[in-house]
């Protein structure tokens, strides 16, 4: 059964029956959520309680309707029944006295479930309630679970990459310093006998662009206005 606090939590709210919404049904096939059994089984219970509901109203109107002209009957032929000179209508009368009894008790039946039905509705309707919340909560918890630990996994991604484009500025300096000097050193001819082949002039200033870049950005933040 669901959690005491969904209970809580619908207990006086009224919502009309679930399965009548369209939404409910795009709820289970928009999303990650499943209809369990036990909700199909409270699904087809709700929809049967429903049609009866249907059904009893639409016999009692036309219950009410036969009814109605059944007593216009009787008062038709109420005269021939005073003066005793017309055994087909006295007839007719007891004939249509007898189906209004018929009616009368049916009547009554019907008028049970049209108060029982919708107490049964709204029970299997807040059961299947609940069911639906419990089931869109655990998806909810579950991707707020999975969301905490990829914004974890990104922040520990971004500060690692932070760290690991200082190492690679670091590396590009120093591999420009140390070519420096040893070009300087043993001069361009003895350079070349080497794989690496640098254009120094160009690492230099992407080296130099970069740091006034870094400084620009340190002074924007000094003097945006959240700082004052």
């Amino acid at each position: 059964m669901a959690d005491d606090k969904f209970e809580t939590a619908l207990k006086g709210v009224h919502v009309a029956p679930v399965t009548l919404d369209n939404k409910w049904h795009r709820l289970f096939n928009n999303t990650d959520v499943d209809e369990t059994g036990e909700m199909k089984k409270l699904e087809e219970e709700l929809n049967n309680l429903l049609k009866r509901q249907g059904k009893v109203n639409s016999e009692l109107k036309d219950l009410k309707k036969i009814k109605a002209d059944l007593m216009d009957e009787i008062v038709s032929h109420m005269d021939g029944i005073d003066s005793n000179a017309d055994k087909e209508s006295q007839k007719k009368v007891e004939e249509s006295r007898r189906l209004i009894d018929e009616i009368n008790e049916k009547v009554e039946g019907y008028n049970d479930e049209v108060l029982d039905l919708p107490h049964m509705i709204d029970e299997v309707n807040f059961k299947l309630m609940l069911l639906t919340m419990e089931a869109c909560y655990k998806i909810l918890q579950e991707n707020t679970e999975d969301i905490d630990k990829i914004s974890e996994w990104i922040t520990n991604m971004r500060i690692e990459l932070k760290r690991n484009v200082l190492k690679k500025q670091k590396m590009e300096i120093k591999n420009v310093e140390l070519y420096s000097y040893m070009h300087d050193i043993f001069g361009p001819e003895v350079i070349n006998i080497f794989d690496i082949k640098y254009d120094i002039e160009k690492k230099k200033q992407e080296i130099l662009d970069r740091q006034q870049a870094i400084r620009e950005e340190k002074q924007r933040a000094t003097s945006s206005p959240r700082n004052k």
